[in-house]
């Protein structure tokens, strides 16, 4: 009877390939969403906001704005976004509610973002224009929409991504504006 050997340098690149999917696919696998995308931000303070030279007929705010009492909402958005459109009436909602909601107009044109607020209403107590995308990228904007819940120390709370539905107000925003008080 003839004794077989078994190869196992055969089988190196099949381990060495199984090692590298677990590798690539396990972090993703540990996260609650694995389709979200961490972010960075909360817990610290929000990141100092460039002045855009054009801020056509708004009134910009800076960084005290968002150092002052009560917790305030900053969220970025553009007149040639679809969810930022879908998302507005909420943001005109949370506005007249008392919540003060600081706008961040990205990569767009003013004379599209000025109507888009004239027809669709602006609920923002200032709005900056960042028509170069300077504060997109010191704030981690990935997509448009993204919201921020800062505290009366300009601290992040929350970051979401993606236009804030009524669920999100409720489930999310609401409860963690309640604790901030």
């Amino acid at each position: 009877m003839a004794e077989s050997k078994i190869n196992w340098m055969a089988f190196l690149p099949v381990i060495i390939f199984g090692g590298l999917v677990a590798a690539f696919f396990l972090p993703g696998l540990l996260r609650e969403d694995p389709t979200a995308i961490p972010t960075t931000r909360v817990g610290k303070p929000a990141p100092a906001l460039f002045q855009s030279e054009n801020q056509g007929p708004f009134e910009p705010f800076t960084d005290a704005a968002l150092r002052e009492p009560g917790v305030k909402l900053v969220n970025f958005w553009a007149s040639w976004c679809p969810p930022c459109r879908a998302e507005h009436p909420n943001l005109v909602k949370l506005a007249k509610e008392g919540l003060p909601v600081y706008g961040i107009n990205y990569k767009d044109k003013l004379a599209d973002s000025t109507k888009f607020l004239s027809k669709l209403g602006n609920p923002f107590t200032k709005l900056l224009i960042d028509d170069k995308g300077h504060n997109g990228i010191e704030w981690g904007v990935v997509a448009m929409p993204e919201s921020y819940l800062i505290d009366s120390s300009g601290n992040v709370l929350w970051h979401f991504r993606g236009p804030l539905t009524q669920r999100v107000i409720d489930s999310q925003l609401r409860p963690l504006m309640a604790n901030a008080k």
